[in-house]
């Protein structure tokens, strides 16, 4: 059912998550969904992103049942099959900690988009009000937003971000203009607030 390639990439990009400083400990999830199948991998609940292996993924259906591999899915599946069902085009979700964009979306509100890769592959990110990790109401609020065909990123009070692209490398993309642009957003406020004249 799963093609060597796709969990090697899987793999992969857990990994530059972690190692990019995206996400941290056993936090963050990524899933895909199987080309030519009914199913998804998902990462399993408490392992780490810079230390998966291949039995760190599992398989399981639209509805979240498991298909194979063994432990517990992440805690967020349920947001994670909710942009499938509602985005068909979608093939893979990544959602990390990446600190300057949680940073921004917890103190600030919406993160302003002020890069050029920002405003032309993010276009608009939401930013959605807290609710409990794992929660429904958190799932129904993130689903909520992926029902705009363009939305692709959005960003959580207190808890990090979601991306979601055609392919596994462009959701990871996208995570990583996310943090890009907030880091550089940051630098402007400090620039502009700043009393020391060059």
């Amino acid at each position: 059912m799963i093609k060597k390639p796709l969990l090697d990439d899987l793999i992969e990009v857990c990994k530059e998550v972690y190692n990019r400083g995206l996400t941290t400990g056993a936090a963050g999830n990524v899933s895909v969904r199987i080309p030519e199948t009914k199913y998804f991998l998902i990462k399993r609940t408490g392992s780490s992103m810079g230390r998966v292996k291949e039995s760190d993924f599992l398989i399981t259906d639209i509805d979240g049942n498991i298909v194979e591999g063994e432990g517990k899915p992440s805690m967020e599946i349920n947001f994670h099959l909710g942009i499938y069902r509602q985005r068909p085009e979608i093939g893979a979700v990544i959602h990390a900690h990446p600190p300057y964009t949680v940073a921004f979306a917890s103190s600030n509100g919406l993160l302003p988009l002020v890069t050029v890769a920002a405003k032309m592959f993010l276009k608009e990110v939401p930013n959605i009000p807290f609710a409990p990790p794992g929660s429904d109401e958190l799932a129904k609020l993130v689903v909520e937003q992926y029902k705009r065909e363009y939305i692709n990123s959005v960003t959580m009070i207190e808890h990090g971000a979601i991306t979601a692209g055609k392919d596994l490398w462009k959701a990871y993309d996208l995570m990583e203009y996310l943090e890009d642009n907030a880091k550089v957003a940051l630098a402007m406020l400090q620039i502009k607030n700043s009393k020391f004249k060059f």
